[in-house]
């Protein structure tokens, strides 16, 4: 266990920003620069894992995005919350928790996805990686008020569990919306358990600081 929670030297490289220009550049060149074939070989469908081996998709749909909004959405909320996580964590750390929690709630998702019969579901989008950020921005920052709108003050842990709440009703009453909540949920779910065995941080316990 020790050899796990073994922290990096730290330092801050801005990767937060280099995972938004990576990001906006795949965009770009998707839907302006005639390579479109990349949304089908980046995203994650259950059937092409099996059928075709293609296990990189646990890592590469995190790259992409099926619209202006879905981009934007996923961008503002990891520069606005990414910047201080990974300044806190220091860059080395962050790029392993937003890839470790964003894959697995990837490789999450093909299992739900598959043992439901699903296979055909395209998967695709940072969100699972960037509602991890989310949680550890609440973890880190539990005093922290977000002005949600720009209008209604929150703290930080509000707004996460608040998030993580409608996210699972979502799930359950809203399956076929075509909005990743499982995805969002293993996100959150994997990070916490980060926290608890890289960290040796219990989130509730911080979440519920004042």
């Amino acid at each position: 266990m020790s050899r796990i929670r073994t922290p990096f030297r730290y330092r801050y490289d801005n990767v937060v920003l280099w995972l938004i220009g990576i990001n906006v550049l795949l965009y770009v060149a998707m839907y302006y620069l005639g390579f479109r074939n990349l949304i089908y070989f980046m995203s994650m469908i259950p059937r092409m894992v099996v059928a075709r081996g293609w296990v990189w998709t646990f890592v590469s749909y995190m790259f992409v995005h099926g619209g202006l909004s879905h981009i934007l959405f996923n961008m503002f909320a990891l520069f606005i919350f990414g910047v201080h996580v990974e300044r806190y964590m220091g860059s080395r750390e962050f790029l392993l928790f937003y890839f470790v929690t964003g894959t697995l709630a990837g490789v999450f998702s093909f299992f739900a996805y598959y043992l439901t019969g699903s296979f055909n579901v395209i998967l695709m989008g940072a969100s699972g990686a960037v509602f991890a950020v989310n949680l550890a921005y609440a973890v880190l920052f539990p005093d922290s008020i977000i002005y949600l709108w720009g209008i209604l003050p929150l703290r930080a842990p509000i707004m996460v569990l608040g998030f993580t709440a409608l996210e699972l009703i979502s799930s359950i009453f809203r399956p076929n919306s075509g909005v990743a909540h499982l995805t969002h949920l293993a996100g959150f779910g994997f990070a916490w358990l980060y926290f608890i065995i890289r960290f040796g941080i219990n989130p509730w316990q911080r979440l519920r600081m004042r």
